[in-house]
């Protein structure tokens, strides 16, 4: 009986990290695609405004065949950068129905975190943080009725307006 029973428990799968990480690569595809269905927009900027809630750009940084690369941020400008913060750079696979999170901040791309040589481990450890983020802000986006319905290209600003964005200076 004892037998059984462990063998039972051996062949129920587990999810490793790797397999939770790709779970939330097609969990963001689909958060991203039901808000903003990237895929459709020409390369520019847009953006994404709602009564009582921060005013949301999105940016398509470049259309290929299978891919979309953009950035998503508030309308609010970091301080010391200049730049949007926060933002994410995101990579959206059209043909695997996934989205990458690459970095998270300004200047902050993967080696700038945690080197140039890390372990695997600490990859995909650092990965699941930037997508579990990305994830989780989709979904306060959609709760806040950010969409397609509030979305609108902004060609005049290639570049965040510093009094717009409520910085000071």
């Amino acid at each position: 009986m004892e037998k059984v029973l462990t063998r039972r428990r051996r062949r129920v799968p587990s999810m490793g990290r790797f397999g939770w990480l790709m779970a939330l690569y097609a969990e963001n595809h689909e958060r991203l695609v039901r808000l903003f269905d990237p895929a459709t927009l020409a390369p520019g900027r847009y953006r994404s405004d709602v009564p009582g809630a921060l005013t949301v750009l999105l940016d398509i940084v470049e259309q290929h065949p299978y891919t979309t690369e953009l950035r998503l941020s508030y309308a609010m400008l970091d301080p010391v950068t200049g730049q949007p913060d926060p933002s994410a750079h995101l990579r959206l696979y059209r043909d695997a129905g996934q989205v990458e999170a690459t970095h998270c901040y300004v200047g902050r791309r993967w080696q700038d975190v945690i080197g140039m040589f890390p372990p695997p481990e600490e990859v995909v450890d650092h990965r699941l943080r930037m997508n579990t983020f990305l994830g989780k802000w989709l979904q306060y986006l959609d709760d806040q009725g950010h969409g397609l319905a509030s979305l609108r290209p902004n060609p005049d600003d290639a570049r965040l307006d510093r009094s717009e964005a409520g910085a000071t200076g």
